[in-house]
């Protein structure tokens, strides 16, 4: 059976990006789903003396691992003020250092969730643009705006975007 690990850009414990990431893994077809939180992968703010002075930190080992040991991705990318959040780009930091292509050409499922209309645009482009260039075979993404609006009772409540949101996925079920 695939293994699909599913990862939000986030350490909220009431991540909407999570909760995302979470729905559309419940869309993948025969996979055994491991949802992943960064709460569980604490690490040092990375520096490269610390990197000298200390090594890798298990914790970057362990989600490293966890992506290595995975068939696709589905990752949902909090925005903070247009980019990554710091807590979820310092852990790609860590994890950059381990394995330069982060995401190992594993099939992936980008998508960004804000609660603004722009639905993490920002965050979602910086992502699309860098990923290939770290390993990411991005095969679907999806945005989704207004999220408190769009999303109750654990699915995309507004029917056009979880048609949207379907498609996207099934482009991850046929990588797989």
């Amino acid at each position: 059976m695939k293994k699909v690990v599913v990862l939000a850009g986030s350490n909220s414990k009431n991540s909407i990006n999570k909760q995302l990431a979470t729905y559309a893994s419940t869309k993948v077809e025969d996979a055994e789903i491991n949802i992943l939180d960064l709460n569980d992968f604490p690490v040092p703010i990375y520096g490269i003396d610390l990197e000298n002075e200390a090594g890798i930190p298990e914790n970057a080992e362990k989600l490293s691992n966890e992506i290595a040991g995975s068939d696709a991705i589905i990752l949902s990318l909090a925005e903070h003020n247009g980019s990554y959040a710091s807590v979820f780009k310092n852990v790609f930091d860590w994890m950059s250092r381990i394995e330069a292509k982060v995401w190992r050409n594993k099939p992936m499922l980008l998508m960004a969730s804000s609660p603004g209309g722009r639905g993490g645009a920002g965050v979602l482009g910086s992502a699309k643009m860098a990923y290939p260039h770290q390993g990411g075979n991005i095969v679907g993404e999806f945005s989704l705006p207004s999220f408190f609006d769009n999303f109750s009772d654990g699915k995309v409540s507004n029917q056009e975007l979880n048609n949207q949101l379907s498609l996207e996925v099934a482009k991850l079920n046929d990588a797989l």
